[in-house]
């Protein structure tokens, strides 16, 4: 009989996880590990070798380390469900002219929601990853803080997290530091395991082409899109581009045009298949409006408050101000202009280190 009950931990093959799970099993839970797979590489059409937490070698790291210790292992196959949500709304996103973020889709819709559904399957009470966050609880209601290691927190991709996971959660890393981190998986015995090299690209874009990926999903998109207008904030024809879904907000490498000066992205038209390209200040936006909201540490955002807004990973953040809060939006009125609002991506604010709540920028603007 286990000290603390049974835990699912996600088992990637890597360290984080594989540390996770040694954790848990050191403070008496009963360990069931369960690795996803959920994206084969090969059916992408893209040159490189499959790596990351779905490769062969990642799934028999993470049963290598389940037999070692003894303790069950399963592999799920979850490609069916992650490609047709996580994928397909990565292409949509992209062909609908906004910049998505495929990781907080997947952690809120499709892991956690598979994860639970296991857990229940095999009578654990609580889900365990190798996340670099914390827990917090505030009257009840638990919500998602930063980590210990400021480089490595991925608290921004944990605001779509319900109260029924988050109860059940586990974060076994978040209080320690990555050098911290690979000497535990060292002093457990994975040497080899402990100097393994991270990976920062989508699990299912391994080679990072985001523009291959999509013209490998949609054949005929080139032909769809080439063609279309550069255009000055004022609407002044500056030259082709090659389409507008290879384009990001704030982009100026890779634009092909030469305008004298550095340019940027400031704005994607999809109906028009126009790219707007501006000066860096043409960037700033000093509001947005931001939907799919989800309040973590409140039951509600609080309005009219001082928090810090994140608009993508590794943003220092902004100080901002809540307003006009509804169940699906908020605007978010910034203290101090902020360059490269992109729809698509995740808004995430912050009261100190506690995630308040998050949602999916919806477009950015100047407030007169």
């Amino acid at each position: 009989m286990s000290k603390h009950g049974k835990v699912l931990v996600a088992m990637s093959g890597g360290i984080d996880s594989t540390v996770s799970a040694m954790m848990m099993h050191e403070e008496g839970y009963e360990v069931i590990g369960i690795t996803m797979k959920t994206w084969d590489y090969a059916n992408s059409g893209g040159s490189k070798k499959e790596t990351g937490c779905c490769s062969l070698d990642s799934i028999n790291d993470a049963r290598d380390v389940a037999v070692k210790v003894g303790f069950h292992h399963f592999i799920v196959d979850i490609r069916e469900e992650f490609g047709d949500y996580v994928i397909d709304n990565f292409v949509e996103e992209y062909i609908a002219g906004r910049t998505p973020n495929p990781c907080v889709l997947c952690n809120t819709h499709i892991k956690w929601n598979s994860l639970l559904k296991r857990a229940d399957a095999l009578d654990c009470e609580f889900i365990a990853t190798g996340h670099y966050a914390k827990i917090g609880d505030h009257e009840g209601r638990k919500f998602i803080t930063k980590g210990k290691d400021e480089r490595k927190d991925q608290s921004y991709v944990l605001w779509g997290l319900s109260q029924e996971c988050m109860n059940r959660s586990r974060f076994p890393v978040g209080g320690f530091s990555k050098p911290e981190v690979r000497q535990m998986a060292a002093d457990y015995g994975y040497e080899e395991l402990s100097k393994k090299a991270e990976s920062f690209e989508i699990c299912f874009v391994p080679d990072n082409d985001y523009r291959g990926f999509l013209r490998r999903r949609v054949p005929d998109l080139d032909a769809s899109v080439r063609g279309g207008n550069f255009v000055n904030p004022q609407g002044e024809i500056l030259g082709k581009h090659e389409g507008y879904p290879f384009y990001t907000i704030g982009q100026r490498k890779g634009l092909k045009i030469a305008l004298g000066e550095p340019m940027y992205v400031t704005e994607i038209q999809p109906k028009t298949n126009t790219v707007v390209l501006g000066r860096v200040e043409d960037l700033l936006r000093n509001g947005m409006t931001v939907s799919q909201v989800n309040s973590m540490k409140y039951a509600s955002l609080p309005e009219g408050k001082d928090i810090i807004t994140q608009i993508r990973y590794n943003d220092p953040g902004t100080m901002s101000t809540l307003k006009g809060i509804s169940s699906d939006k908020v605007e978010v009125e910034f203290l101090a202009n902020v360059k490269g609002v992109a729809p698509g991506q995740s808004a995430v604010f912050y009261e100190g280190d506690d995630v308040i709540g998050g949602g999916i920028i919806y477009n950015g603007f100047i407030r007169k």
